[in-house]
C-alpha cells in the first residue's frame, strides 16, 4: 500500500479517470460562448436554472457560500442535489461531452487555474437569450420587483433577532405566496412550459429559504407540483395556506 502512494505522489494525475466528481459537484455557469450550443439544442431551457444577483451560491474560487454579485445560468442538477443533469451514473459520462460548456472543456480537477480565470466573466443572463419581444420578459420583471433576493437575504440576517422574528417570518411568507402566485400564473395562465420554470425564475423562495434551515410548509397542491414530500408542520417557521 505504502508503495502505491508513493507511486501516485511521484507520479501526480495529469488526465481524467472519468470518477464523476466534478459533475458530482454540479453544472457549469454559462458564458457567451456557450450561446452556439443552445442555439444548436444541445442544452434548453429545461436544463437551466437562474442564480439570482444576490443569492447564495458556493463561490469556487473562494469555497464559501457567498452571495452572487451578478445573475448567473447554470445548468441545472438533477433531483435534490445539484449533481449535473447530464451527467450519466452508470456509465460515467457526460451524454453532452462533444458539446460541453466553457467551464465544462477548461475544468481539469488537477489544474483548476484554467476554470477559475474565466469564473464570472463573460457569463450570460437571462436576457441574454431570451427574444426581446417575448412577453414572458414582462412577468420576469414583475417578480424581481415582487420578490426581490436583497430583501431575502436582509429579513433572513436579522431573523436571528427574537423581537422582531414574528413580523420578519410575515414578510417571508407573503413574499413566498407572491412568488408561488407568479410562478403559477405564468405556467397556467400565460402558457410557460413547466419545465421552464427554474430558469424563468429561478429557484422558488421556499427552496431558497430551505437552505437557511427555514422550514416552509406548503399545501398539498404544491407538494405535488414540485414533487416534494410533506413536512411536519409544528417544526416550520413560514406555513402557506
Amino acid at each position: 500500500m505504502m508503495a502505491k502512494e508513493k507511486e501516485q505522489e511521484n507520479n501526480p494525475r495529469n488526465h481524467c479517470i472519468r470518477c464523476g466528481t466534478c459533475c458530482l459537484k454540479g453544472g457549469p455557469v454559462l458564458h457567451h460562448v456557450d450561446k452556439k450550443i443552445l442555439l444548436a439544442g444541445h442544452i434548453g431551457y429545461q436544463h437551466l436554472v437562474t442564480i439570482k444577483k444576490g443569492e447564495f451560491a458556493l463561490n469556487p474560487v473562494s469555497g464559501q457560500v457567498e452571495p452572487t454579485s451578478q445573475e448567473m445560468i447554470k445548468v441545472a442538477g438533477k433531483g435534490k442535489d445539484w449533481s449535473c443533469i447530464f451527467f450519466d451514473e452508470i456509465t460515467a459520462t457526460c451524454v453532452i461531452y462533444e458539446n460541453r460548456p466553457l467551464e465544462c472543456r477548461l475544468l481539469k480537477c488537477w489544474d483548476t487555474s484554467g476554470l477559475i480565470s474565466v469564473i464570472g466573466k463573460n457569463t450570460i443572463k437571462r436576457t441574454d437569450i431570451i427574444n426581446p419581444d417575448d412577453r414572458i420578459l414582462a412577468i420576469i420583471d414583475n417578480h424581481e420587483r415582487e420578490c426581490p433576493y436583497n430583501e431575502v437575504d436582509t429579513l433572513v440576517a436579522v431573523l436571528s433577532r427574537e423581537e422582531h422574528s414574528a413580523k420578519i417570518l410575515e414578510k417571508l411568507t407573503e413574499l413566498v405566496r407572491k412568488d408561488l402566485a407568479i410562478r403559477s400564473y405564468a405556467v397556467s395562465e400565460f402558457g410557460l412550459k413547466a419545465d421552464f420554470e427554474f430558469f424563468i425564475f429561478g429557484r422558488p423562495l421556499f427552496k431558497v429559504l430551505g437552505a437557511f434551515g427555514i422550514s416552509v410548509h406548503l399545501p398539498k397542491k404544491i407538494l405535488q407540483r414540485y414533487d416534494l414530500e410533506s413536512e411536519n408542520i409544528s417544526n416550520t417557521a413560514v406555513k402557506i395556506e
